[in-house]
């Protein structure tokens, strides 16, 4: 690229199309505004006064060039596939477009969206189109400052969505701008050809005020990982650990194309990539259901339960309302989610110390728990314990898409792994005191006793054991906190959960 600025004021060579997109018409391309021309910025009935939008989509395929239903299979095809014609991508965006630009224009009805069009280089074989990401990301900077000095836009107004490819297309265009845009979401960034690349190549936190980033794709070694395995943002999203998204698996490939055919397979190739984009949609449109992330040190931390502290901004909204935390170091955060909208699950850490007469141990052990709260119940969530052990302590990571409002009452029952189990009149039991348990969402923690006795005795097999509320530990913990508050004052820092 060069040194120089007089490449950013000539448009001779941008081939990007810049869509300006209504919510009346969020599939069409009714109106393009054009770098050069500001007469089409009033034309496009473009608002200065009000936030925009600049939506980039990434490469384009279709089922018609691959009939793979294997994400990894699909990373072996990127080097061979065979571009499409001009005939099969002329107009033709990607289903998800249109209902991004909806839910942008539900949440903010006064805004500007714009559709960025690079379907002609895109649509090449992937390494050729990965490489084309750079002159797209001139365009539209070129674009860009264009825009704000023809009209004087505010930078704090612009916000950048890229999805893949076009992820890094947005990066590239935050670098050069003359001014830093004041967001950019990346959407599960593309991996093959990006990275081991250099941060003037990629999206990297540079290239914004603010940089956010959900990785829904990252499966596989990373140099044929779908999705960048790496942190490129100021936050680092991985929603069920970024590899692979509930829904996604061969059954519910099987079924679709059962019940669709062939001419979805693109789509079923996509799914955990394009699940990023759907949960940045979900976070338009379901306000009132929104999903937290936690930061942690890796994805076996998270899956332990290990990382539900909101304190020093360890948690945060997920997608369009995430609070904009700038730290010198990405913040990897991790998320769980149901396998369809609204994603939003309750978060909790479960921990249990067991008890026994005899030395036991098991790997792998299903386990059903149930939970009831205040504003309802969720029974017989099934969990594998990946290790049990007598006179340790464990902790695991526990989740309900139902909002059960504080809780009162947990049973725990361990089932039988095999239909020839051990015999039913001396089963192994563990004995269980105290559940102690804390809610990611109300940061809330929870001591739970045995409701009859001092244990309660779980055996596999058995009948499930009971907890409820220990009121004298809840008002222990309570007066601990008071006792700390008055000793130390108010910043006395509490030690982290």
């Amino acid at each position: 690229m060069d040194n120089g600025t007089e490449w950013m004021t000539d448009f001779s060579d941008i081939e990007s199309k810049f869509s300006f997109r209504t919510s009346e018409e969020p599939e069409d391309d009714l109106c393009y505004i054009v770098p050069g021309q500001p007469e089409t910025i009033k034309e496009c009935n473009f608002n200065p006064d009000n936030k925009t939008f600049v939506v980039i989509h990434g490469w384009t395929v279709s089922a018609s060039t691959t009939l793979v239903d294997d994400l990894e299979l699909m990373c072996k095809a990127l080097q061979t596939m065979t571009p499409m014609t001009s005939s099969q991508v002329t107009g033709m965006f990607e289903s998800w477009v249109p209902k991004l630009v909806t839910a942008l224009y539900e949440r903010e009805p006064t805004a500007n969206v714009i559709v960025v069009d690079w379907l002609s280089r895109a649509q090449q074989h992937y390494p050729t189109s990965a490489a084309y990401t750079k002159l797209v990301g001139r365009d539209v900077a070129k674009f860009v400052n264009w825009l704000q000095a023809e009209i004087d836009y505010p930078w704090e107004k612009l916000h950048l969505l890229g999805y893949s490819l076009g992820a890094h297309v947005a990066g590239i265009a935050g670098l050069l701008t003359k001014h830093k845009v004041n967001r950019i979401t990346g959407m599960d960034p593309a991996g093959p050809s990006f990275e081991y690349a250099d941060a003037q190549s990629t999206l990297s936190p540079d290239d914004a005020l603010f940089v956010d980033v959900l990785h829904t794709n990252t499966r596989g070694s990373p140099d044929r990982s779908i999705g960048i395995q790496r942190p490129v943002g100021h936050i680092d999203i991985y929603p069920n650990g970024g590899t692979f998204q509930p829904g996604c698996d061969l059954q519910n490939t099987v079924l679709m194309v059962a019940t669709t055919g062939l001419r979805n397979m693109d789509q079923i190739v996509k799914c955990s990539h394009e699940r990023s984009i759907h949960l940045f949609i979900d976070s338009l449109v379901n306000q009132e259901q929104e999903s937290f992330a936690y930061r942690c040190s890796s994805k076996d931390s998270f899956n332990k339960g290990m990382c539900l502290s909101c304190r020093k901004n360890r948690c945060n909204k997920v997608g369009y309302r995430v609070n904009k935390i700038r730290t010198r170091r990405s913040s990897k955060m991790y998320m769980k989610t149901r396998d369809m909208m609204p994603y939003k699950v309750f978060h909790y850490q479960v921990k249990v110390h067991f008890f026994g007469k005899t030395q036991l141990s098991y790997t792998d052990q299903p386990m059903k728990i149930s939970l009831y709260g205040i504003h309802g119940e969720k029974e017989n969530i099934p969990y594998i314990m990946p290790a049990l052990n007598t006179n340790t302590t464990v902790s695991f990571l526990l989740t309900t898409d139902a909002d059960i409002g504080e809780l009162l009452m947990v049973k725990l029952l361990w089932e039988k792994d095999t239909l020839i189990s051990w015999p039913w009149w001396n089963p192994d039991t563990f004995h269980i005191r105290k559940l102690r348990i804390k809610s990611g969402e109300t940061q809330s923690i929870i001591i739970f006793s045995a409701k009859e006795g001092e244990f309660s005795y779980l055996s596999r097999g058995g009948e499930a054991v009971v907890f409820v509320k220990d009121k004298e530990a809840q008002s222990s913990r309570k007066n601990q906190r008071l006792h700390k508050l008055k000793m130390h004052g108010s910043s006395f820092k509490q030690s982290t959960e």
